[in-house]
């Protein structure tokens, strides 16, 4: 089943993640380091996704290397729990959505990166 997001630009997201960060005193680096570690994308390839407006559905295909850990995620996100979510990419982009929110609450860096 697809859903809407799937399509959406990550590009036409990226901002709402760093304001949302940037709002709580969190950087834009710190941001773009959860995306990193979630992905496996470097400094370059997230500009890169970023610049030709990939859809989340091809940002999470094209993603170098989904980090393990990611499983180890858990916690509720739009009145979803993560860990039960069915759908993989949902999960994957709910997954992103815990790891901002984590940051925008204060969570120490370190522990959030699991």
């Amino acid at each position: 089943m697809s859903h809407p997001i799937y399509k959406m630009s990550f590009a036409s997201v990226y901002p709402h993640y760093v304001a949302k960060a940037e709002k709580k005193d969190r950087t834009k680096r710190q941001v773009d380091d959860l995306i990193c570690w979630l992905t496996g994308y470097d400094a370059d390839g997230l500009e890169e996704a970023l610049a030709d407006e990939r859809d989340f559905e091809a940002f999470f295909a094209q993603a170098p290397a989904m980090n393990p850990n990611r499983k180890l995620i858990k916690g509720v996100v739009c009145g979803v729990r993560v860990e039960e979510i069915a759908e993989p990419l949902m999960q994957e982009i709910r997954y992103l959505d815990k790891l901002i929110d984590e940051l925008a609450r204060g969570k120490k860096f370190e522990n959030i990166k699991r």
